[in-house]
């Protein structure tokens, strides 16, 4: 069975190159029109339910693209990156501080070792209890570079580099994830 990932649809502060973080930012009109085309992008994917962060604008993505013809689950450890004291800061100001937090944690917020273990952690309890399934998460840049470094086993330093490159979905396959303990995922990231 098979794990699917869809990143929320464009908020405000995306159209601003802004890097929300925690900061709650809605759905912009684009993203609203892009969330009702979500359906239609997973119909032939035999979801059986959704996972989904907590934040309002991976919320309104699946309720508004989803609607209530599937079982949900709203989750905190699907979040993206908690930048703390830069929550809402430009992207490009983020994106240059990246690495110095891979293992310290932003200002009053988290690492990438602290956030892509606590999206590590629910993966495994989703492995564990519903591997046999298909589930699709709707969530953020951090969610999808745990999703890469837990399933696809890339190490989180190229995950990091990696350019965001934005489709659809991703597809990972449950048959080629064991499940870890926290102390396995720390040593890989």
């Amino acid at each position: 069975m098979a794990v699917y990932f869809s990143t929320h649809s464009t908020s405000v502060d995306n159209e601003a190159n802004v890097a929300s973080g925690w900061k709650d930012a809605p759905l912009s009109e684009l993203g609203r029109a892009q969330a009702r085309q979500l359906r239609t992008s997973i119909a032939d994917l035999n979801i059986d339910f959704v996972c989904t962060s907590d934040l309002v604008r991976a919320v309104d993505t699946v309720n508004i693209g989803i609607g209530d013809s599937l079982p949900k689950v709203f989750d905190k450890r699907l979040r993206e990156m908690n930048f703390g004291d830069y929550n809402g800061e430009p992207a490009e100001f983020i994106d240059r501080m990246k690495f110095k937090h891979i293992h310290t944690p932003f200002p009053n917020g988290e690492s990438f070792v602290e956030a892509l273990t606590r999206a590590h952690e629910f993966f495994n309890i989703l492995k564990i209890f519903h591997g046999n399934k298909n589930v699709l998460i709707v969530g953020h840049r951090a969610t999808q570079q745990a999703l890469e470094t837990f399933m696809a086993r890339r190490p989180m330093e190229q995950v990091l580099r990696a350019p965001f490159k934005w489709q659809p979905y991703w597809r990972y396959d449950w048959e080629e994830t064991e499940v870890r303990s926290a102390e396995m995922i720390r040593l890989h990231v």
